[in-house]
């Protein structure tokens, strides 16, 4: 029963092999299984590929399947339609579009087997690369908010660099009034004269200033402090908002990517492997001589080609002998006389209602 699946699977006509010898029924399963089990794979592939993508088990075991059924037509389809001719390069340039198309279908097989194979690794590259999208995602939400929290820093930097240098100007008024009260400085009087009083009011008026430029500014730092807290607790929010999209980055295309940034030798030899496995039936079919199968296939299909070559043939030459005979009869009748009285007779009837009829339309109009 494996062995009938088998041939079936190699698309084989099994009415022919069943009359041929048990080894030609073995090489045709052998044929068929090798279709079988890359259709397997395949839609083992497949079925992880979507599942990856989709993370749906249920649509990833149907969606195989029906992969692994398009595989295994397309298989059986290039193996059954290899015609042994007896010419070896008759044979290859025969096969050489279904090379080209079993090359495609190992590739298609293979790469999501290399992702899983390669998880591990792809995961690590993965990860870096989702380091630097974050690393990158963070400079760019930055780039938008710190040219406005950088002026408004700017802004409270002047305004502090105002109190400063108003602080510097009373600290100064301070020292040259204690310096003319202690006689050290100014006028060098010791005790606290009118000049000393002249210095201690300004001072006083400055410390005033001061207090008051304190106390407005100290309204104006808070505000600007509170929009730069709300700038930045945007800066945050833009950064949490965007960060689940680079979590949720390592789908297939960029499993792919990363697949291609590991050493290719590994990816190469698992590739050959599964090109290998698709070209089995192939080449099996192309070194393999003219088998007993091929034999009689070909004597099956050559004479129905002969068979209806030969009625082609007959119904051209019976439509070319009607035509012939066709001619030769009309040549006869056109010789005889009677025919020619007849025909005369029938002409001037109608050439004489021709007349009549012309008079009639003519009486008419006048």
């Amino acid at each position: 029963m494996l062995k009938s699946f088998f041939i079936l699977c190699s698309g084989a006509d099994q009415t022919i092999l069943n009359q041929c010898s048990n080894g030609e029924q073995n090489k045709y399963a052998g044929i068929g299984a090798t279709v079988f089990f890359t259709a397997l794979m395949a839609s083992i592939a497949a079925g992880f590929a979507l599942h990856m993508v989709f993370d749906n088990t249920i649509l990833a075991i149907i969606f195989g399947l029906i992969w692994g059924l398009l595989i295994f037509n397309l298989d059986r389809f290039i193996v059954s339609t290899i015609k042994k001719r007896g010419s070896f390069l008759d044979e290859f340039l025969q096969v050489i579009p279904r090379l080209i198309l079993a090359v495609i279908i190992a590739i298609v097989i293979s790469k999501p087997l290399e992702l899983k194979i390669f998880e591990k690794e792809i995961n690590q590259v993965l990860l870096e690369q989702r380091n630097d999208l974050t690393l990158a995602n963070q400079t760019q939400i930055a780039n938008q908010f710190h040219p406005e929290i950088e002026a408004l820093q700017k802004q409270i930097s002047n305004l502090k660099s105002e109190i400063t240098t108003k602080e510097t100007e009373v600290n100064t008024l301070y020292n040259t009034y204690i310096s003319e009260a202690e006689g050290t400085a100014g006028t060098k009087k010791l005790g606290k004269g009118p000049v000393y009083q002249e210095k201690r009011d300004k001072h006083d008026a400055a410390l005033a200033e001061l207090q008051q430029l304190k106390t407005n500014y100290a309204e104006k730092i808070a505000m600007l402090e509170t929009q730069i807290s709300n700038l930045k607790s945007d800066f945050h929010k833009e950064v949490d908002a965007s960060q689940p999209i680079i979590d949720n980055f390592g789908g297939l295309m960029a499993r792919v990517t990363a697949l291609n940034t590991l050493p290719w030798l590994p990816s190469f030899f698992i590739f050959l492997l599964f090109l290998c496995i698709e070209t089995a039936p192939i080449f099996s079919k192309l070194l393999s001589p003219k088998g007993e199968y091929d034999y009689k296939l070909e004597d099956e299909e050559t004479a129905i080609k002969s068979w209806v070559e030969q009625q082609v043939n007959q119904r051209q030459l019976i439509v070319s002998t009607d035509a012939i005979i066709n001619n030769k009869i009309y040549n006869d009748i056109s010789e005889e006389d009677e025919l020619y009285q007849y025909k005369k007779k029938k002409a001037r009837e109608l050439m004489q209602l021709q007349a009549d009829a012309f008079y009639q339309k003519q009486k008419r109009f006048l």
